[in-house]
Parts: structure tokens; C-alpha cells; sequence
């Protein structure tokens, strides 16, 4: 069945329409929310007459029995509806929908009037946009099929409390018809319509985030060298701030739910965080720590990733909300995964980018220092970072990949400023099975939570994280994840460990050695989040569209590029480098 609110989209967005439809995509926005607020008192069915109406006597002739929240179907128009209202006199029928807006004003002047101001203008009488008309066309035709005349119908603008009749003539039926018609016709072509271009009705639309039609407009400008410039891709996404990553990991801690509140206690019922659910992104749970089914069952149908690590950071187990599932784009990875070509091209920008920023790294660290070996270091870099465009298969990516890499761990251990601890890290050399050192341990740990923030990314892009293009797949291995981690590896983990340490967050004292290898103590986890947090919230320009996001964001914005690269949206893919 079509659903009569998908398909009035489509006059509106075909794109949206496709996104809502076809592959399910609905995410919360300011507006979406305010009309669920307008709708709430339409959105409760009516139980009987009397209910319906309001009045002690349901019988009462003279009034028509209005009834909330009524589903019609169709099944010669594979069409269903939910009727915000529906007046019903005998077999007459008006179908009233609510809008949490304003209807369509249009600015006009009188021709060859003179305006006392510069701005002054006159405005057309009300009348309602093309999709509330198609909606409302939807209704009407799902009325006559069940039985109804239908002579007109209404809509509600509550941001003016207007009440707007249309008639129900065949111009209304037959915008409708055509609609739907439209809709069917862009769903069976199998592939998202081209976003708008430079469009202003992107930057108030829910699924912005997943469309991204600025910055997919700029890239296919870009490589098609069109003699026109594409417009500057505008920060349309995120629309609010950042909200809050709870991460809990007190022995004995516990996790619920009351009322619209996140609830966090201790093991004695001590009151430890309570957060508004509202402003909750994701939960990690380190170790001993308790949540009850309710805050599961609320967080999932909020669509927000719940992840089960141990004290060491690995990733045990994550919630999967159905909302984070689309079948085209799925099948879309799995079958591109299947080219070689792709898997190789992917593997070259995804490496290309990871060498680069560990240069970055290096020569920001080491400037003042004597090491003469690292002027060589950087320029073998470079070079392995540029040979990438000639590898042949995914063998001489690894070789170049592997080659920069000890090179860069070489020099790694002469950015931290605590000798000791540099000396030792320098003697064992990246090694984390298991960590041996403070600083390998302190690297896992964050590559452990970059994972975490990877295969969050990929599920909000409907990606499958375990489905990788460089790395393999194995049984529990987040290989897609994997993949995309490796160009922030050095902008994320590492440089929380040479700040955390550099700092003083971090020193030997937080760290437990152990036959089991070195980990953080519960002192030395709070440590380490505190830099955490600070650097996934630090900003950065995007080097391609010019505007800046924080690196959660940043890692969300590529994992949708991804996804839009597997559909043949984007048609070369890059990953972020920064100077």
C-alpha cells in the first residue's frame, strides 16, 4: 500500500518522496516535532459517537459526527490514509487536515504603483501549497470509493489558526491521480531522483542529513568540470547542537528510564546523571554496568545506539533499530563490494587519506624537534601516499599502507614529552594484543571508541558494518567500520593520546599493568573521556565544502558520502585530510 502522506511528498520532493517511501528514511526534526505537537489531539481515534463529537447527545442531527483520526484503503489504488478529522453528515463527507504552518502566501505589487517603502508589498489572499492540495485530493478519492460524497475539503494552518476550503472538483482529483501516478513511476525506476539544486526548501527538510543535496550537486560539478561553478555547498546539516553521548562505566552503575528523563544510579540508588531523553545521541556501557529493558525498548524507538563494550573498550554488542535498515542501500554496498574495481578504489582513498594525515601528525608534532630522520620520514610518506594511484590490487595498497605506517610509529613516540613513557612505547612499538605500555594501551582504547563511532555512523547511513571493502569480512568484525576509521585514526585516536599525555590528563599512574597487558584504571577511563569528548566535539573545515563540523559529525557526514558512492550518486570518493 502507498501511504497518502509519502505520495503527497512527491509534489514537494520526488527525492523525499523516494526517501520516505521507498527505503523508509524518517528522521526527527524542529518541525516534524512540532507537528507531531499539532497533531496530538487529532492522532487519538475517536471510540464512539459521543466521543467523536463532544456532545451529550450524539444523536443530535444538526451537527455533523466528526471522527478523529479515521483510516481509509483502497485497494484499486493500492492507496491508505490516516484522515486527521473527518466531518461526516449522512453519506456527506469533509476531510479536514491539520498543518502545523502557514498556507502560501504570494508577494505582489500593483503594476506601476509607487511604494511609500522600499519593502512594502501586498499579499495575495491565502491559499494552500501543492502537496497539502494533493493530500487532501488523496483523501477525498479514498472517501468516494468508500461510499462518501465528498464536496469539498479542509485544511488547518495553525501558525495563523486559518481554516482553508478547497473544493473538491476534478482539477483536485485530478492533481491527485496524477501524483500518485508520478510517485509509482518514480518508485519503480529503482534509483534516488537527483537532489534539488540550490533549492531553499533543502535547508527546512528532516532528511537533509541523508540527502545531502549541496554537497552531492558540488561533487558531480566538480568532476564533470561544468564551465559553470557549482555553488558553494551551504552548511545546511547538522541542525542543532551536539547532543549527549552518555558513557557509563562505574562498577555496579545502572541505567533507566522516567518519565522523558535518562536515569543513571549507582549500585546504592545514588543519583548519578539524569538527562532529558531528548538531547541523547548515544549510550556506551563499559563493563559491570545494568539497564533495565524499558531504557533499551525507549532508547531504540528514539533510534539511539546503545553499545555493550568491556572495561578495555572492545565492542561486545550494539542495538540495531529497525529504523536504521534500508534495503536499496544494502544492496547497493553488497553489490558494488562484489567488483574488485570498487574495493580497489575505495582501499586507495580511504589509505591515501590515512597516510596523509599521519604526515600531517608527524610534521605538526616534531617541528621543533632535532630528529633529523624526520624531514625523510615525511617524504617517503608522501610518496607512499601518491603511489596509491598506480596499485594495482589491494596487496599493494596493504604494502604501502604498512610501509608508511612504520614509518610514522618510528617517529611516533618523540611527539610525547614524557620521556620514559616515549622510550617505552619507542622499545615495544605499536603492539596491541595486548597493550604493553601505557600509550599502546591509551591508542587501542581510543581505536576501540573511534570503532564504536564508525559502525554508529554506518547504521544512521544504512550501511552494513560488517561488510567491508579493504578490510575483510570475518564473523564479528565490523569490517565496514574498520574501513572507515582509517583516515581519522590519526586525527581522532592519536591525537587524543598525545594531548591526553602531553597535558597531564593522562600519566603512568592511571594505567594498571597486568599479566593480561596494561589498561586504564577507572581514574584513568574518566581521564581518557574527558579528552575524548573534547576532541570529537573540537571543529574542522571540511577541505571540499568550505564549512565546519565537529569529527562526530564529520565521520557521520563521510559515512553518508559512502553510502551515496555505492548508489552512484557520488562519482568519485574522498575521504577528509587536514593541513
Amino acid at each position: 500500500m502507498w501511504q497518502a502522506r509519502n505520495i503527497a511528498e512527491h509534489a514537494y520532493c520526488p527525492r523525499l518522496f523516494y526517501f520516505m517511501q521507498v527505503e523508509g528514511v524518517q528522521l526527527p526534526s524542529t518541525d516534524t516535532e512540532l507537528g507531531l505537537a499539532v497533531h496530538r489531539r487529532v492522532d487519538k481515534p475517536s471510540a464512539d459517537p459521543a466521543a467523536a463529537t463532544g456532545e451529550d447527545d450524539p444523536c443530535d442531527e444538526a451537527r455533523p459526527l466528526v471522527v478523529r483520526a479515521l483510516t481509509l484503503s483502497s485497494e484499486p489504488l493500492q492507496l491508505v490514509a490516516k484522515l486527521d478529522l473527518a466531518e461526516i453528515s449522512g453519506h456527506v463527507a469533509v476531510p479536514v487536515e491539520y498543518r502545523k504552518g502557514r498556507p502560501r502566501h504570494i508577494h505582489t505589487t500593483s503594476p506601476g504603483a509607487e511604494l511609500e517603502e522600499p519593502d512594502e508589498a501586498r499579499l495575495t489572499a491565502p491559499t494552500p501549497w501543492p502537496t497539502d492540495r494533493v493530500q487532501v485530493g488523496l483523501q477525498v478519492l479514498l472517501l468516494e470509493e468508500a461510499g462518501y460524497t465528498v464536496r469539498r475539503a479542509v485544511l488547518y494552518y495553525a501558525a495563523e489558526k486559518r481554516r482553508i476550503e478547497i473544493e473538491a472538483d476534478d482539477l483536485l482529483r485530478s492533481e491527485a491521480r496524477n501524483c500518485l501516478a508520478d510517485a509509482k513511476r518514480t518508485a519503480a525506476g529503482g534509483t534516488r531522483p537527483p537532489p534539488l539544486a540550490n533549492d531553499a526548501r533543502c535547508a527546512r527538510c528532516s532528511l537533509q542529513p541523508v540527502c545531502l543535496p549541496d554537497e552531492l550537486n558540488y561533487l558531480r560539478a566538480e568532476a564533470e568540470e561544468q564551465s559553470a561553478p557549482a555553488p558553494t555547498p551551504r552548511r545546511l546539516w547538522p541542525p542543532r547542537a551536539e547532543g549527549e553521548h552518555i558513557v557509563v562505566q562505574k562498577y555496579g552503575s545502572r541505567v533507566g528510564v522516567r518519565g522523558e528523563c535518562l536515569r543513571v544510579v549507582d549500585s546504592e540508588g545514588a543519583l548519578l546523571k539524569d538527562v532529558a531523553l531528548a538531547g541523547v545521541e548515544s549510550v556506551y556501557l563499559l563493563g559491570n554496568v545494568q539497564i533495565s529493558s524499558q531504557a533499551v525498548t525507549t532508547l531504540a524507538e528514539r533510534g539511539v545506539p546503545v553499545a555493550w563494550l568491556s572495561p578495555a573498550g572492545r565492542l561486545r554488542a550494539l542495538t540495531d533499530p529497525l529504523d536504521s535498515v534500508s534495503a536499496a542501500v544494502r544492496r547497493a554496498q553488497v553489490l558494488q563490494l562484489e567488483v574488485a574495481g570498487v574495493r580497489l578504489a575505495m582501499a586507495r582513498a580511504l589509505i591515501s587519506a590515512k597516510i596523509t594525515n599521519q604526515r600531517t601528525i608527524l610534521m605538526r608534532n616534531l617541528k621543533a624537534n632535532a630528529d633529523t630522520g624526520v624531514d625523510r620520514a615525511v617524504a617517503e610518506m608522501l610518496h607512499h601516499a601518491g603511489a596509491l594511484e598506480t596499485a594495482r590490487d589491494l596487496d599493494m595498497v596493504r604494502g604501502h599502507e604498512g610501509q608508511a605506517a612504520a614509518l610514522y610509529f618510528s617517529h611516533l613516540p618523540s611527539a610525547f614529552k614524557d620521556a620514559g613513557l616515549a622510550a617505552e612505547f619507542a622499545g615495544n612499538g605499536r603492539d596491541r594484543r595486548p597493550p604493553p605500555d601505557p600509550i599502546n594501551s591509551c591508542l587501542s582504547f581510543a581505536y576501540a571508541m573511534l570503532t564504536h563511532e564508525c559502525v554508529a555512523a554506518l547504521r544512521m547511513a544504512r550501511l552494513e558494518p560488517s561488510l567491508g571493502g579493504f578490510h575483510s569480512s570475518k564473523t564479528g568484525r565490523p569490517a565496514m567500520a574498520l574501513d572507515l576509521m582509517e583516515p581519522f585514526r590519526p586525527l581522532i585516536s592519536d591525537s587524543i593520546a598525545l594531548s591526553a599525555f602531553n597535558r597531564g590528563e593522562l600519566a603512568g599512574g592511571h594505567f594498571m599493568r597486568t599479566a593480561a597487558g596494561c589498561v586504564l584504571t577507572e581514574a584513568g577511563r574518566r581521564a581518557f573521556f574527558s579528552a575524548y569528548d573534547r576532541r570529537m566535539n573540537a571543529e574542522v573545515t571540511h577541505p571540499v565544502f568550505g564549512y565546519r563540523l565537529t569529527y562526530r559529525r564529520m565521520i557521520g557526514l563521510h559515512a553518508r558520502l559512502l553510502a551515496a558512492w555505492f548508489l552512484g550518486d557520488v562519482p568519485e570518493l574522498a575521504f577528509l585530510t587536514t593541513r
